[in-house]
């Protein structure tokens, strides 16, 4: 099992940027495959991006051109910059790390999560 602990949420107006780091425990981060997660009051947990470790990368629609994930294998953290935010950003943003990827964006793929941090961007 891979202990993971999430950072980087806050408050930020529209517009601003944050950067989501997600720290992981283990030896063998480089084997797993990354994803973020967000959910928002009342909403499904929902897909934000993914990192495998051959560093394809995927993202959902509305995050595309404005979010990066990435990963540092020797300091075994993820990363999600999040650029040009809006209010419909707000959420809490979980990573969620697995050695075995099925569907990218299903969170049931998906074996380790952190504790979340949120994020709230204000108009």
């Amino acid at each position: 099992q891979v202990q993971l602990v999430e950072s980087g949420g806050g408050l930020v107006q529209a517009g601003g940027s944050l950067r989501l780091s997600c720290a992981a425990s283990g030896r063998t981060f480089s084997n797993y495959a990354m994803g973020w997660f967000r959910q928002a009051p009342g909403k499904e947990r929902e897909f934000v991006a993914a990192i495998k470790w051959n560093a394809e990368r995927y993202y959902a629609d509305d995050v595309k051109g404005r979010f990066t994930i990435s990963r540092d294998n020797a300091k075994k953290t993820g990363y999600l910059q999040m650029n040009s935010l809006k209010p419909e950003d707000t959420a809490v943003y979980y990573c969620a790390v697995t050695r075995i990827l099925g569907t990218t964006e299903l969170a049931s793929s998906y074996a380790d999560w952190g504790q979340g941090t949120q994020v709230t961007v204000s108009s």
